[in-house]
């Protein structure tokens, strides 16, 4: 088995852009500090935004799927889960919601990764919840005629226990001896994680889920108010071609992290500015701009379509009935174009059209 040093990342020279990525995150987590303390009260909508993103869009990226309708309705404890996927999605939200919660009760340790994983599958009902994994599993790649190969393959069952304590131990080593900025040290061990792929399910949200914790552990309170699931869903493809740079090599620890680690801090970086952009939008709300203001200086700046549940995240204090009437009111007046009916419905900036 590999050995795992958190420590040797202290003695390592970085790129510029990472150093960069690093010290941006680092001004926006002192200003969004600030703003949580000044407007606690409105930030409320955007954390349950965020859960709910989160929820599915970590799920979306497994192949777990169910409509927004039914997303917003299990959220709201309205509906019970019909299907396995939902069962599935439920148990994410549990873990979620701990997390969120209770982060500064969970440390880094086997046993806590464990019982976090036994809560994402128990709904579903699944036996090997909460334990790992008893036969060796595979990543693999379905090329475009439908053939499959294994692109990589984890450490052996008899291994992952040993490996899981390690890297735990590695990451509190590295951590109390602050010599490593936390921004680069987390993404080390959700790389190393995911090669060692503990699990016989669940892996990739589990992933997920223990970024957010580790942020949330160091300070990063960013993922409370959006969903860096989402980002991730969005940027599905960049994810997997990094990933499978940093497992090349990886057994006999010649891999190289960089490009995940690159792609991790612009992924939290990503979600920084959104943040301080959908508080720009609450703001303009408490100035007393109409509802139809706060949805016309979205659409301003939004390009390419999107459809009326965007307008709805990304304007958190105004109601979906006030943005529904909003955008009537902009395609009336020639501002937007509407295409689609139903759930299929999206707009458009009408001077984005080339005619």
């Amino acid at each position: 088995m590999r050995s795992f040093d958190y420590l040797a990342l202290a003695k390592k020279s970085w790129d510029t852009d990472i150093l960069n990525l690093v010290a941006r995150i680092h001004e926006y987590k002192g200003r969004q500090e600030l703003l949580i303390t000044q407007k606690p009260a409105e930030l409320d909508r955007l954390v349950e935004i965020a859960r709910i993103q989160s929820t599915e869009a970590s799920n979306k990226i497994e192949g777990i799927v169910t409509t927004s309708t039914r997303m917003k309705q299990l959220f709201a404890d309205k509906t019970t889960p019909r299907n396995r996927d939902e069962r599935e999605i439920m148990g994410y939200r549990d873990v979620l919601n701990t997390i969120h919660e209770s982060h500064e009760f969970i440390p880094i340790r086997l046993s806590y990764i464990l019982q976090l994983h036994r809560d994402l599958l128990k709904r579903a009902g699944l036996s090997y919840g909460g334990q790992l994994k008893t036969v060796q599993n595979y990543i693999n790649e379905t090329k475009p005629d439908g053939t499959s190969m294994t692109r990589f393959t984890p450490v052996p069952p008899y291994e992952t226990e040993a490996a899981v304590i390690a890297i735990c131990a590695a990451y509190e080593k590295a951590i109390v001896s602050e010599l490593i900025d936390p921004l680069i040290l987390i993404p080390v061990f959700i790389c190393d994680f995911l090669c060692i792929h503990p699990f016989n399910d669940g892996n990739g949200r589990m992933s997920r889920l223990l970024t957010l914790l580790l942020l949330y552990k160091n300070g990063y309170n960013v993922g409370k108010y959006i969903s860096m699931e989402k980002q991730i869903e969005k940027t599905k493809d960049r994810y997997y071609e990094v990933l499978e740079g940093a497992n090349a090599g990886w057994h006999e620890e010649r891999n190289d992290p960089i490009p995940f680690i690159r792609y991790l801090l612009q992924v939290i970086l990503s979600c920084c500015t959104e943040f301080e952009d959908r508080v720009g939008q609450m703001a303009a709300i408490s100035v007393k701009s109409t509802s139809y203001d706060v949805v016309r200086r979205f659409v301003e700046g939004k390009i390419g379509k999107f459809a009326s549940s965007d307008v709805v995240a990304n304007c958190p204090g105004v109601g979906r009935s006030s943005i529904l009437s909003a955008l009537t009111k902009l395609v009336e007046e020639g501002t937007l174009m509407r295409y689609g009916r139903g759930r299929s419905t999206y707009y458009v900036r009408a001077d984005s059209s080339d005619d």
